[in-house]
C-alpha cells in the first residue's frame, strides 16, 4: 500500500542526474542550462526543459513538450507533443512549495497528457513507477501514486491523491475520484466512474446506475503468468464475494471475506484480496481506504 513520499529524496534524484551533452537539441528548443540533461536525450522543436528538471539516459522528448518544476524522468522515457509534466498542481490548497514530480524509467507519455507534482499537505511527490504507458490526453492530478507496467488509455483523468498498484488497465475516458486505490491486475471498464477502490485481479465496468465488479481479469491474469490454479483460486473467490448467490445471502461483503479468510490453505492472491476489502470498506471512509488517512478529513 502507500508509503508517503520523501520530497527531499526526489529533490536530490534530480539534482543528481548526470549532466552530459545531449544527441540532439532542436534550435529552436528552450533548455535551461541548469537543467540535468542525460547521454543520448534528445530534444524537439519548440520543447520547453526548466532549470530543476532532470532527463535520464535515452529519453526521447518530441515536439511542443513542456517539462517544468522539480520534475525528473527516468532513463529511455518518451514523451509526445503537447504533453506536460511539472507545472503547479490544480489544488486550491497548494501554496507555491517546492513539490516534486517523479517519473520511472521506459514510460510513454502520448500527446496533450499532463501530470501535476504533489502539494504540501499531500506529501510533495507525485511518483509514477517503471514501464507504463499514458495514452493521449491522460490526467495525472496531484499527489498521485502510479506503480509499474500499467496500461492507462485515452484521456482517463485521476483526481488527487490516487493510488495505482502495479499492472492496473484502464479503459478510455473512465474518472478515478480523489483518494481511490486501484488493486494489482484490477481493468477498468471504458467510460467508468470509479468513486471507491477497485479490489485487485477483477474487472469494474459501469453498469446501468453504478459502476461494480464483474468478473475476475482472467485474461489480464494469463497474460502476465498466472497458473490456470491461481486464476481459479481467484475465480471462487469471486463467487464467495460478488455472485449473485452472495449478494442474496444476507450476508454483507465483509461478513463473506472473513468466511472466505478462515478457509484453509488460502492462496496468497485470494488472501491480498480479501485483506485489500477489509482496509477499503472495514477501516476506509466511502469504501476508499486513503479517505480515512487523509490530513484535511471533511466534516
Amino acid at each position: 500500500m502507500r508509503t508517503r513520499p520523501d520530497l527531499k529524496e526526489c529533490q536530490e534524484k534530480v539534482a543528481n542526474t548526470i549532466i552530459e551533452a545531449p544527441v540532439s537539441v532542436h534550435p529552436t528548443a528552450v533548455v535551461d542550462p541548469q537543467a540535468s540533461i542525460g547521454r543520448e536525450v534528445t530534444i524537439g522543436a519548440h520543447a520547453y526543459i526548466g532549470p530543476h528538471v532532470g532527463l535520464g539516459h535515452g529519453c526521447e522528448i518530441h515536439n511542443n513538450v513542456t517539462i517544468a518544476g522539480r520534475t525528473a524522468l527516468g532513463a529511455g522515457c518518451r514523451v509526445f507533443p503537447g504533453a506536460v509534466l511539472g507545472l503547479p498542481p490544480q489544488d486550491l490548497k497548494y501554496r507555491g512549495g517546492e513539490v516534486c514530480l517523479e517519473i520511472g524509467a521506459r514510460n510513454t507519455f502520448r500527446e496533450m497528457v499532463t501530470v501535476h507534482p504533489g502539494t504540501e499537505n499531500g506529501g510533495g511527490i507525485t511518483r509514477i513507477g517503471n514501464d507504463n504507458h499514458l495514452l493521449v490526453g491522460v490526467h495525472v492530478a496531484h499527489d498521485c501514486q502510479v506503480g509499474n507496467h500499467c496500461i492507462i488509455a485515452n484521456y482517463v483523468q485521476f483526481g488527487g491523491h490516487v493510488v495505482v498498484e502495479d499492472y492496473a488497465t484502464f479503459g478510455g475516458q473512465s474518472g478515478v475520484h480523489h483518494f481511490v486505490t486501484i488493486g494489482k491486475h484490477a481493468m477498468i471498464g471504458g467510460l467508468t466512474r470509479v468513486t471507491t477502490d477497485v479490489p485487485p485481479f477483477m474487472v469494474f465496468v459501469g453498469a446501468r446506475t453504478h459502476a461494480r465488479v464483474r468478473m475476475v481479469n482472467g485474461v489480464g491474469l494469463q497474460r502476465r503468468g498466472f497458473t490456470n490454479q491461481q486464476i481459479a483460486g481467484l475465480k471462487s473467490a469471486y463467487m464467495d464475494l460478488y455472485s449473485r448467490r452472495a449478494r442474496t445471502s444476507g450476508r454483507s461483503l465483509l461478513d463473506n471475506v472473513e468466511m472466505l479468510l478462515a478457509k484453509e490453505g488460502m492462496d496468497s492472491n485470494v488472501d491480498y484480496l480479501c485483506r485489500f476489502l477489509i482496509r477499503s470498506f472495514a477501516h476506509g471512509r466511502n469504501g476508499r481506504y486513503l479517505e480515512s488517512l487523509r490530513n484535511d478529513k471533511p466534516a
